[in-house]
């Protein structure tokens, strides 16, 4: 059986990383007061709401949600119910309010990707009703990889400058937005990241509009966040046409469905 990745974990992963943040270790506060400390959420904390649901990819979550945490964001992990949802790593997340709980006014509104579990999402009228109600007020309207296709088809980036995971971010016009080649593209007040690993630099995009760029710099010192990737070949243009085509192959089943999702969510938008 999976592992469940509930609240509680989040919270002390979260305080770890930010253990050695600030402080010698002479000064630093005893772990318990500063466990405290680093998750009492303050009373003015941005509120962000992060849709989870079933086969999404778990890092698509976690780098942001991590980034979040460190903040102290008040953090949301919404779903239809509460039970836990099973994700691509085996880790099941467990939801921290449904729909109806989440708070109505959110500072950010964040949904991860996965394709299969976005497929899912772009079709389904109670997760669409719920992101673009939330989304009509969010300050922050926002997601990772192919959670962009759940904005999109949710009627949040008619419009505006978008991105998504590579292989299918050409679907972003058929629901009205202007896709960019970008790791993260900022118009207005809509923010996405593209795939997996872009995570972590949307979250720290993030960070430094919602608390500034020293806070955002801090967080990312904390992560000691300084890529090295041991090779070339994390974009289309890196791995080359022959790989690249190699991968659409394989995800063919997968992309298909995305475009049949895309196309029935631009009849439904009148697009």
């Amino acid at each position: 059986m999976p592992a469940t990745f509930d609240r509680r974990t989040l919270l002390a992963f979260s305080s770890l990383l930010a253990a050695g943040a600030a402080l010698p270790a002479a000064a630093q506060p005893a772990p318990a007061n500063h466990i405290r400390t680093m998750t009492e959420v303050p009373p003015d904390a941005p509120k962000v709401g992060l849709l989870v649901f079933p086969n999404m990819v778990a890092l698509d979550l976690i780098g942001p949600l991590t980034v979040f945490r460190i903040l102290r964001c008040d953090t949301h992990l919404v779903w239809k119910d509460l039970a836990a949802v099973p994700t691509d790593a085996g880790i099941a997340v467990s939801p921290t309010t449904d729909f109806a709980g989440c708070p109505e006014d959110l500072d950010v509104l964040f949904i991860p990707g996965g394709t299969i579990g976005t497929n899912a999402c772009m079709t389904d009228p109670e997760v669409l009703e719920f992101v673009a109600d939330r989304g009509s007020r969010a300050k922050w309207v926002t997601s990772v990889c192919t959670g962009s296709l759940v904005l999109a088809a949710a009627g949040l980036l008619q419009g505006y400058d978008a991105t998504s995971y590579w292989a299918v971010a050409d679907l972003l016009p058929l629901m009205g937005a202007r896709p960019v080649d970008g790791r993260v593209v900022r118009d207005r007040n809509r923010m996405t990241g593209g795939g997996v690993t872009a995570g972590l630099d949307f979250g720290l995009t993030l960070a430094a509009e919602l608390m500034g760029e020293e806070a955002a710099r801090r967080v990312q010192l904390v992560l000691e966040y300084a890529p090295e990737p041991p090779f070339r070949n994390g974009t289309p243009d890196e791995a080359g046409p022959e790989s690249t085509a190699r991968m659409k192959t394989a995800r063919a089943g997968m992309d298909n469905a995305a475009r049949t999702a895309a196309e029935a969510a631009a009849r439904r938008l009148g697009i």
